[in-house]
Formats: C-alpha cells, sequence, structure tokens
C-alpha cells in the first residue's frame, strides 16, 4: 500500500544554506537569458560543476570519509531547489551526485566506494545511466543486454538508448541481463559499472527537438568487463535499481523543469505584462498547484532520511510533478494567446518555444506515465 505522506519540513541547518547558495548563483551565473536558464539540468559546465563540488555541494549525501560533505538529502534537496530554480547548469555532475553517488555507498564494495566516490564529490568524474533500451521502453525487466562470464571478468554485448549525457560521461552505471532470459523478468539482472573509454563502446549523440544533443544511444560490442565491475550482487539488479529510482523520481527536479518558464512570465505579468483576471487566477492555480507538490516531494525526502525505501510515493510525486511541468508551457501559451494584441518579450517567447519542444520528454524521462501509474495501481492494492 502507498504509505502515509505526512507533512515535513526541511530542518533550519539544511535551511540555512539557501541564501549562501542565492549569493554564490548571482556571482557564477551573471544575466544568463532564460532561454539559456530553461536548459538547467539538460545544461551541461564540468568547469561550473567543480565550482560547486569545491565549495562541498556536490556528493552531499556521501559519508566524508569517501570525500562527501554526509549533510545527508534535505541539504541536497536545498541546494537542488536553489540552482534548478535559478536555471544553473547542473547537469554535468548531476546523475552521479543524485544516485550513481549514493547506489555505490549503499550497494559497492568497498574498493568501488574508494575510487568512484571521491572523485563524484570532486567534480572530476561524471555518470550517466544505462537503463532504457530499443524496443523495451520503460519495461526495464525486460532489457536484453547481456553481461557473461569471460575467465575473471564479464563481457558485454547490446545497447542502451535516451542515455542522457553518455557523450560527456566517463561511466555509466548499466541495467543488464546477467542470466536467464527476458522472459524471467525481475530474475537475473545485475548492475554494472561500464568505463565508457572501454574499445567496444559506441557513443552515438541524439538531437532533440529543440535542437540539443544530450540523449545518446550507446552500443555494447564485446567489451570487456573486469570482475569489480559488478555492483552488488549478480543477480540483484532489480532490487537495487528500484531502489536508485526512488532518489530519481522524488526530488524538486521532478516538480521545477519549467520553473524558468514560470518566473519569466510572472516578471513580464509583475513589470508590464497584461494583469487580467484570467491571468491571475492562472499564476494562483499553478502557485498552488507548486506548493502542494513540493510539501509531498519534502515529504518523500522525509521517508528517505528516515531510512526508507518510498518506491511507490515516487511513482506518485513524478507522475504528478510531470503533469505540472506540462501544464506550465500549455498554460502560458493559452494565456498569452488569449491577449493577441501584447506583444511578450523576445526572452519570454524563446523560453517558452524551447519549454514546448522539451516538455513532452517529462513524462518519458524516469519512468513514463503508464508504467508509474501501473506501480501506484499496484501499491494501492488495485491490481
Amino acid at each position: 500500500m502507498i504509505g502515509n505522506l505526512p507533512l515535513a519540513i526541511i530542518p533550519p541547518e539544511a535551511e540555512a544554506l539557501r541564501a549562501e547558495v542565492r549569493e554564490f548563483l548571482r556571482e557564477a551565473l551573471p544575466d544568463l537569458p532564460p532561454d539559456r536558464r530553461a536548459r538547467s539540468w539538460m545544461g551541461f559546465d564540468a568547469d561550473f560543476s567543480r565550482r560547486l563540488a569545491a565549495r562541498g555541494w556536490v556528493g552531499l549525501t556521501l559519508r566524508k570519509e569517501y570525500g562527501g560533505a554526509a549533510l545527508g538529502p534535505f541539504a541536497r534537496y536545498v541546494i537542488v531547489e536553489e540552482l534548478l530554480a535559478a536555471g544553473a547548469p547542473v547537469s554535468a555532475h548531476w546523475i552521479g551526485d543524485r544516485q550513481s553517488g549514493p547506489l555505490i555507498q549503499r550497494f559497492g564494495n568497498e574498493a568501488q566506494r574508494q575510487f568512484h566516490l571521491p572523485r563524484i564529490s570532486r567534480g572530476e568524474s561524471f555518470f550517466c545511466i544505462g537503463m532504457s533500451e530499443p524496443n523495451t521502453g520503460s519495461d526495464l525487466a525486460s532489457v536484453t543486454t547481456r553481461a557473461v562470464r569471460d575467465g575473471d571478468g564479464w563481457r558485454l554485448n547490446g545497447r542502451k538508448i535516451w542515455t542522457t549525457n553518455a557523450h560527456h560521461s566517463h561511466y555509466m552505471i548499466a541495467l543488464v541481463r546477467s542470466s536467464g532470459v527476458p522472459a524471467d523478468r525481475h530474475k537475473g539482472l545485475s548492475q554494472f559499472i561500464v568505463d565508457l573509454s572501454l574499445p567496444g563502446v559506441k557513443v552515438t549523440p541524439i538531437r532533440d527537438l529543440a535542437g540539443d544533443a544530450h540523449f545518446n544511444e550507446v552500443v555494447f560490442e564485446e567489451v570487456r568487463l573486469p570482475a569489480d565491475a559488478l555492483v552488488g550482487e549478480e543477480g540483484a539488479g532489480w532490487a537495487q535499481v528500484t531502489a536508485e529510482l526512488a532518489y530519481e523520481r522524488s526530488g524538486p527536479e521532478r516538480v521545477l523543469s519549467s520553473a524558468v518558464l514560470l518566473d519569466t512570465w510572472i516578471d513580464w505579468l509583475r513589470t508590464e505584462g497584461p494583469r487580467t483576471p484570467a491571468s491571475e487566477a492562472l499564476l494562483g492555480r499553478l502557485l498552488a498547484h507548486l506548493a502542494t507538490l513540493r510539501a509531498m516531494s519534502i515529504a518523500v525526502t522525509s521517508r528517505l532520511v528516515a531510512g526508507e525505501s518510498p518506491i511507490t510515493e515516487a511513482a506518485l510525486v513524478k507522475d504528478l510533478g510531470t503533469e505540472f511541468e506540462q501544464l506550465i508551457p500549455t498554460a502560458i501559451a493559452d494565456a498569452l494567446g488569449a491577449e493577441p494584441d501584447r506583444v511578450p518579450p523576445d526572452g519570454l517567447l524563446r523560453t517558452l518555444a524551447y519549454s514546448q519542444a522539451m516538455a513532452p520528454s517529462y513524462s518519458l524521462r524516469g519512468g513514463t506515465r503508464e508504467i508509474l501509474r501501473g506501480m501506484i495501481a499496484r501499491g494501492m492494492g488495485l491490481r
């Protein structure tokens, strides 16, 4: 069943980080146009990520003996919320900080922790996620990429698709089949850390509707992996990846993908735009929706802090958050169309165009709406 999501608050010690982060961002991101800021967690800037790391703001949930800050999920929540609201380019360190690092810390062996976690925390090592495959979509249990034992290591063959930033990343944590056949579903799946510089790895960028290239297809042809590439226990990949997805699906990024567009529209309304009853009603509706989703997201974070794995609750937040993120560009476009005699500023129009082009992907990344609603239904005992 879906557990209770009692109201939670961000602790004062985590909340205290907010002012420092805002001051840093004012200095680090001067005069970025809103359509650039709207790219935020798709914006790759390794230098910016290293600057964050130098302040201890990457690897926030990792333990100090591995180079992390050990400040916990609430501190990360505050920093991520501020980064996304400002439209900072966070994509370089994003996956390693959000889920690959915590996954290795929880399930990896000591050698993996000692090697990877300090590099993630210093902003030196970037990760991507190898889950989706051609012809499988969000049905992760049907993956066909396979690792077979080869002497004292593994031999990897197959392909992954829609892999964000694989062309910029050093490593991928891939969910692959290590035994059995796809019909076995959850059995026989394992996770491997794949060095993307290895012979036999081919990364091909895929350009999206906005003209950017952050998605990739990654092909593995007879890639030789060392024995210690396996994360956790062989065959335990399904339990590990579902725990990992709780990190991916519940954070502020599942609510704030269209935040820069919303802020840009609000700025226009505040300064020179049409302050009509309709626009004010829409603004109130969007802000009330945002406040509710934020409260739910913080509540899920409190469950993570308590050491729980709120998989179904995180899926619920992700589904509702995606719906909200996709609503914003549609609703703002309709509001602008209702006032044809008012010409919006060019920056607002460019930001709207980008957000409209990217919005369909919001209900794909991190699990499609259909998959998530199936998970929610199971959590409610309806299937």
